[in-house]
This record gives structure tokens, C-alpha cells and sequence, in this order.
């Protein structure tokens, strides 16, 4: 079962401190056990080098990135000592104002060698407590192979990566500037909903379900606001659609984590390339 946390209530989000309580040990050894995996799957060579989540984290916390949010993979074929897991960080106290967002650290692991060690760029909006991931293109991955004790190397990719924080605010206006007639809107829900689902060349869900706003917060016409909202019904579900074969069913939300991952970086390309 993936479990999903997050500690933050949303009228008390701000930019002094970005977060009421971090995750503690027992929150992340009950939710994600494989944050405390004693060692790697037994499939691995010795050239695998395994260092605990756990460890990281605590060398992350060190210097002030400190986790709020964590879930891992479920799969009866992979134990859950070993399997994928995202881990979502914040600083302890942030200093780049971002309208309506936290900028975050997204990290990602496993220890059954399907995962490097990953950071990304990420957001927390706090209207609607979703989770964006910035994409490739916008900003680099920083990816850390299980090679001896890379410690040293995940800290400074992550102070790296808050250097460019302060970036995200002159991507988030441009978004805010770009205004989208309702052909825009329709056109850009459309290629998200493909994004969600490549095989449906029919189109079994009008595209404009994609752009009902789920709170006041979220109208509007600009990049921004369109992105937000169609996001949160791609990742989130609920909508009801038709399938291959007809039948009406429900939209469910995205629990893996690399199909989060994906959609997210692919949503955010999407709204690049219509950034004025």
C-alpha cells in the first residue's frame, strides 16, 4: 500500500519556516520502511555500495534539508526493504519566495538496483497541497550511481540544487504572464490528457473536464493556473471517463512513483513550451 503524508496545513505555510514538523524516524520507519533497509537486495554485486536512506538523510538534515513528505513502491515481486521510494524535502528555513509554492527536493532510491540516487527540483503548492516536479529541461537531475560512500556528493548536489531555487520565481511569472485563450486551454488539456493516456486516440473524456477548477484559487486563464489545475486532475483522478471497450469508469489517481515522476517533468514541458 503506498502511504502518502504530509504534515503541512495549508494556512500555515510560509516562507520563514516551510514546514510546521518534519517527518520523524518513527513517521518514516512506519511509512517507508525501506528508508531503514539494513542492506541491499541480495541480487546485487559487490560493486554495489549500499548506504541506508536513512544516512542520507541524516547527512541532508545536517545542513538543513529536512523531510516532509514520503512514500515508497508497493509490488508483492519486490520486498519493501528494498523498494523505490520518494523522499520530499524542504529547507528549514527558506528564503526564496515563491507565489503560492515551497521549493522542494525531490529524492529518490532503491536498493534492488533499479534506481540510481536521484534529486530533483521540486514545488509544494500549498492552495491545493499538490506536488510538482520541475522537468529536465528547466533544471538538471542530479543522478548518483551506488558507487562507494557518495555521502559528500548527494549534500552537494542538493545545496547545488537550492542555489537555483530562487530561479523558479522568474519561471513561475513567466507562466503567470502567459494568458491562454480557451483554445490554448483546450489544446494544452488535451495533449496532458495524452500524456495520461497514449492509447485512447478517441478521446473517451471531453478535454474540457480537464479544466474545471476544484477551488476558488485555481481560476484563471493563465499558464500557471491552467497547469495546476489540469495536473491535479491527472495525477489525482476522479474524473469519469470511457474506456477502450465502452464501459464508463473512473479515473483513478497515480500511486507509482515513476509515473508520477513522468507525468509531472512531461506536464511541466508541456507549459514551457507556451511560456511567453
Amino acid at each position: 500500500m503506498n502511504i502518502e503524508t504530509t504534515f503541512i496545513p495549508r494556512d500555515q505555510t510560509n516562507y520563514s519556516s516551510a514546514f510546521e514538523r518534519a517527518l520523524s524516524p518513527t513517521d518514516l520507519r512506519d511509512r517507508v520502511p525501506a528508508v531503514y533497509a539494513p542492506g541491499a537486495h541480495e541480487r546485487l554485486s559487490k560493486a554495489y555500495t549500499f548506504i541506508s536512506t536513512a544516512r542520507v538523510l541524516d547527512a541532508l538534515g545536517g545542513v538543513g534539508f529536512l523531510p516532509v513528505e514520503a512514500r515508497q513502491t508497493a509490488s508483492r515481486s519486490i520486498s519493501p526493504l528494498h523498494a523505490r521510494h520518494l523522499i520530499r524535502l524542504r529547507r528549514r528555513l527558506e528564503t526564496v519566495e515563491l507565489r503560492e509554492a515551497v521549493p522542494e527536493i525531490w529524492f529518490l532510491n532503491s536498493h534492488d538496483g533499479t534506481s540510481a540516487y536521484q534529486l530533483r527540483v521540486g514545488l509544494y503548492r500549498a492552495v491545493c497541497t499538490n506536488g510538482l516536479v520541475v522537468s529536465v529541461g528547466t533544471f538538471p537531475v542530479w543522478r548518483i550511481a551506488h558507487r562507494g560512500d557518495v555521502l559528500d556528493e548527494v549534500v552537494r548536489a542538493a545545496l547545488e540544487i537550492s542555489e537555483r531555487f530562487g530561479a523558479l520565481a522568474t519561471v513561475i511569472e513567466r507562466m503567470e504572464r502567459t494568458v491562454l485563450t480557451d483554445t490554448d486551454r483546450l489544446e494544452f488539456a488535451s495533449a496532458a490528457y495524452a500524456l495520461r493516456f497514449p492509447e485512447d486516440r478517441e478521446g473517451s473524456m471531453p478535454a474540457s473536464q480537464l479544466l474545471v477548477a476544484r477551488r476558488a484559487e485555481d481560476v484563471g486563464n493563465d499558464l500557471w493556473h491552467t497547469l495546476n489545475v489540469v495536473q491535479e486532475v491527472i495525477l489525482r483522478g476522479g474524473l469519469t471517463r470511457r474506456s477502450s471497450t465502452g464501459r464508463r469508469t473512473r479515473m483513478r489517481g497515480i500511486t507509482a512513483i515513476r509515473e508520477e515522476v513522468r507525468l509531472n517533468s512531461a506536464l511541466w514541458d508541456l507549459a514551457m513550451a507556451r511560456a511567453a
